[in-house]
């Protein structure tokens, strides 16, 4: 029996033999050996982990052996009751399991490897468990086939220290698609030569940040990432952990990934510099605040509940010099930057329109069908913004599919993420049996209210108790929109259900509202009012489910609702929430009127922030309108809400759709502020000119094409000026601050001076306008159609650019009220100004001057026209009459 090939060879039969002889073992123990044998395991855990107590008390030796063995797998289960009978004084036991097990399976195979040998099989191990992912429809694909590119932005501090304006530029943020190179980056040093060891990874829900965060580990095991950098990676999935019950110790969720329980956990951990843990949605960890929160764990064998072992990696009280990649919805920046340590933030944006397309043949193994179904949302321009979301063009690709397959109209469109699911419910319906229809209808609400109550109780895992009390279990509905997921417990296997993916459960929870009368509802919590009023906590919780229950709010939606899913929707929801959205336009601070003192402010303090986990107010509830797509109700709910101020707003172009909705239904009186805000940068970069065009431009080509090449680039905010040109747009007051404007953008502005209805008031404040830029500004202020009363110009540098502005006082059919505060007005300007002032096509009643130097012989002139012009107000500090504020001037601007 000592040559090697008569040793147990199948791994089958070695665990029999390990399980055999370690029952043989313990029934050899007296019992009061084998209660010492039972204290001294439970006070000697394994790397962190041992069994708990309850389940070791009462255990005879046939309960013990299967309960080692279930928890450290068979061998290494021998070696920890060899270890344990030392320490009880079992010796000659011990000694004897030794012995028959160097007979039975020869040398130990599960001896602790060395960290150099063991980073191969455990690259090895990874490669194998993650080499696939499960599609939506349960379907295992490879994960390189799966995985389509993405675009992904490091952050920079520009929105911090800076506003970037809203010209497009090139720069450090543009953004990349997610490559080896672009995934290598995000550890990258910085201008100062420092790594970052943790980054974010931020972006909407369904962008992909799951899966990016898979292939990363998937490319590191391949060789591909974080090379001499990295020697070990670990997935944890947030939610999964939080969710978790009892305690756990991060050596025992490191051995939870490892390919058997004698990984070198503390050789491993030793060296916690080339450790690499990818926490998937950290989001999730999100305590409420206050002085009964537990502290984090500083060691990472102890034994404490989910969320304190995850606090201490974030916060980097546990293993400080370990790196982290962390995935998160940009619903609570505030407070999950709390709870970083210096993290370096990228955003992941989703798809390119190449990479749209890309992803629909992918999908559409036929070539024909691939390109009919990318051609039709094309040609739906909203519908193709949606699907930059790579889990909302999958429900798109989807349908269609299913609608190309049935023979059926590709008309049916959708302009929200909304419509877009509450599509993919009604396909799903639609292609089940008749007969079944009204117990599936029965089934979905239940299904309803088991996301209600998840998304309420914050957990995404369900047990099979939870499906039976709802009478879910084995439905077609489970089988349709929930996963199953079985895990190795102590005893037995434990089974969990979950959605298909998390948005599904925040759309069901939505939806819910909608198919239960308040009336009827077991408690008050679980009510629309409720959800809505809750704490600010579970608000950034809970923000796609309030996008969805707005989006559900639409006539033609609750319609659909009706007839898909049975009864009547009750209007009275839909008057919870628009009551809710004035109440929160009342609470509202009213935006501050724009003296000097806000101005320089704006310089050198920082903004005031909103309250850490609120939602990102006013934009958030922008979208919620958006979702609605009922222009009377956006109408109404806006005017609870008559100053809209959006600061520091990197405009995304859904973004830009949003808000031009928005505006395009705002009622009469409406203000928007754009305060410091920017753009996402183009997706791609331009394509490089061929050598034969390069070499026919270094020739000098012909006139046109050199025309062509200086004709300016569409404006970034016309989707928006359109809609100001909208006749049911109230838009009353425009203000742009600090957002350097460039030519293309005062280009549409000006056009839309020239249409806008209800346009009366206009602020351009520190908006580095150019000398032609302000020329055409002043065109279309000029127009005989322009209806703007009121200008605030606030432009140091122009100087003697404000010679259009001056000129154009002449000509303007409306303007009353001007404001140049802060600006720079030579002697000649000011010349200029008067003569302006007292031409007869002047309607000018109102001029300020505040913060303006002036030489003594302007102050005459000016005071010359005062004399002339009684009816005109001027306001300066050092003319003779005291200074008044522009009469009727709205604190808007």
């Amino acid at each position: 029996m000592d040559q090697p090939e008569a040793f147990c060879s199948s791994t089958e039969s070695r665990a029999a033999a390990a399980r055999d002889l370690l029952q043989a073992a313990l029934e050899d123990l007296s019992q009061e050996q084998l209660k010492r044998f039972r204290l001294k395991l439970r006070d000697a855990p394994l790397d962190g982990r041992s069994i708990p107590w309850g389940r070791l008390e009462r255990a005879d030796p046939v309960d013990l052996a299967m309960q080692l063995t279930q928890f450290y797998g068979p061998e290494p289960a021998l070696d920890v009751t060899r270890k344990t009978l030392k320490r009880a004084d079992v010796r000659d036991v011990a000694a004897r399991l030794k012995e028959q097990r160097l007979q039975r399976l020869g040398p130990s195979s599960s001896a602790l490897l060395s960290v150099s040998e063991y980073k191969k099989k455990y690259r090895e191990h990874v490669l194998q468990q993650h080499a696939k992912v499960k599609e939506r429809n349960a379907r295992s694909v490879k994960i390189n086939k799966r995985f389509t590119k993405l675009l992904i932005a490091r952050e920079s501090a520009t929105l911090v220290d800076e506003a970037p304006g809203l010209a497009e530029h090139e720069g450090p943020e543009r953004a990349r698609r997610s490559d080896t190179h672009t995934f290598n980056r995000l550890f990258g040093r910085d201008g100062e030569g420092q790594r970052p060891l943790t980054v974010v990874l931020q972006g909407p829900a369904g962008i992909g940040k799951t899966m990016a965060a898979k292939k990363i580990l998937y490319d590191w095991a391949a060789g591909k990432l974080y090379h001499d950098q990295v020697d070990f990676a670990f997935f944890l999935p947030c939610r999964e952990l939080l969710e978790r019950p009892g305690t756990c110790s991060l050596a025992g969720l490191i051995l939870d990934q490892c390919p058997h329980r004698s990984a070198p956990v503390r050789q491993m951990l030793a060296r916690s510099e080339r450790l690499l843990f990818i926490l998937d949605g950290a989001d999730e960890l999100l305590p409420p605040p206050g002085p009964s929160e537990a502290a984090p764990c500083t060691d990472p064998f102890e034994e404490a509940d989910g969320a304190r072992v995850l606090g201490g990696l974030m916060s980097k009280t546990l293993l400080p010099n370990a790196r982290l990649l962390v995935t998160a919805r940009a619903t609570a920046p505030g407070r999950l930057q709390g709870l970083l340590c210096s993290p370096q933030c990228a955003e992941v944006r989703g798809f390119s329109d190449k990479d749209k397309k890309k992803y629909f043949h992918k999908f559409f193994r036929d070539e024909w069908m691939a390109e009919r179904a990318y051609r039709f949302v094309k040609e739906n321009e909203t519908l193709f913004a949606l699907c930059f979301v790579p889990f909302v063009c999958w429900i798109v690709c989807t349908v269609l599919r299913q609608q190309i397959e049935l023979g059926q109209d590709l008309s049916r469109t959708s302009k929200t993420t909304t419509s877009v699911y509450l599509l993919f419910i009604a396909s799903v319906l639609s292609s089940a049996p008749a007969a079944d229809g009204p117990q599936m209808q029965g089934e979905l609400r239940k299904l309803c209210r088991l996301a209600r109550e998840g998304i309420l109780q914050h957990r995404a895992q369900f047990a099979e108790e939870d499906l039976e009390r709802l009478e879910l279990r084995g439905s077609k509905v489970q089988t349709l929109f929930l996963s199953k997921k079985e895990l190795p417990g102590v005893l037995e296997t434990e089974v969990t259900y979950q959605f298909m993916d998390q948005s599904f459960q925040e759309f069901f929870a939505a939806l819910s509202y909608l198919l239960e009368d308040e009336r009827d509802l077991r408690a008050p919590a679980e009510s629309v009012g409720a959800l809505l009023r809750g704490d600010t906590e579970l608000r950034c919780h809970l923000t796609l489910t309030t996008r969805f229950l707005f989006g559900l709010l639409n006539t033609e939606r609750m319609r659909d609702i009706e007839r898909h899913f049975g009864g009547v929707v009750s209007e009275r929801v839909k008057q919870d929430v628009l009551r809710w959205v004035q109440e929160k336009g009342q609470g509202r601070p009213r935006a501050a009127p724009e003296g000097t003192e806000e101005t320089e402010a704006t310089e050198g303090t920082e903004e005031p922030e909103e309250e850490e986990g609120e939602l990102n107010y006013p934009l958030e509830l922008l979208y919620c309108l958006y979702e609605t797509q009922e222009g009377a109700f956006v109408h109404q709910a806006l005017r609870g809400l008559p100053e809209l101020e959006l600061e520091r707003v990197r405009f995304s172009r859904m973004d830009l759709v949003v808000l031009s909705y928005c505006i395009r239904c705002c009622p009469a009186g409406q203000a928007l502020r754009l305060v410091s805000c920017g753009l996402v940068p183009a997706q791609e970069k331009k394509k490089k000119k061929s050598l034969i065009k390069r070499l026919h431009g270094s020739l000098g080509g012909s006139s046109s094409s050199q025309a062509t090449m200086r004709k300016p680039q569409a404006s970034p905010l016309r989707s928006l000026f359109e809609a100001m040109t909208d006749q049911h747009c109230g838009l009353n007051s425009l203000t742009l601050c600090r957002c350097k404007l460039p030519d293309s953008v005062c280009q549409d502005l000006s056009e839309a001076l020239r249409e806008a209805p209800a346009l009366r008031e206009l602020g351009l404040l520190h908006n580095w306008l150019s000398e032609a830029g302000l020329r055409v500004l002043c065109e279309g202020l000029a127009w005989p159609q322009c209806r703007v009363q009121k200008l605030r110009v606030q432009q140091p540098c122009l100087q003697e650019a404000l010679q259009y502005l001056i000129s154009m006082l002449r000509q303007s059919p409306a303007l009353t009220t001007l404001d140049l505060s802060d600006c720079q007005l030579s002697g000649p300007m000011v010349t200029y100004l008067c003569a302006a002032l007292q031409h007869p096509g002047c309607r000018l009643q109102s001029l300020s001057l505040t913060s303006v130097e002036l030489s003594e012989q302007s102050l005459e002139e000016l005071q010359t026209v005062k004399t002339a012009k009684p009816g005109l107000v001027i306001t300066h500090p050092a003319l003779d009459s005291p200074p008044e504020p522009p009469t009727g001037f709205s604190s808007a601007l």
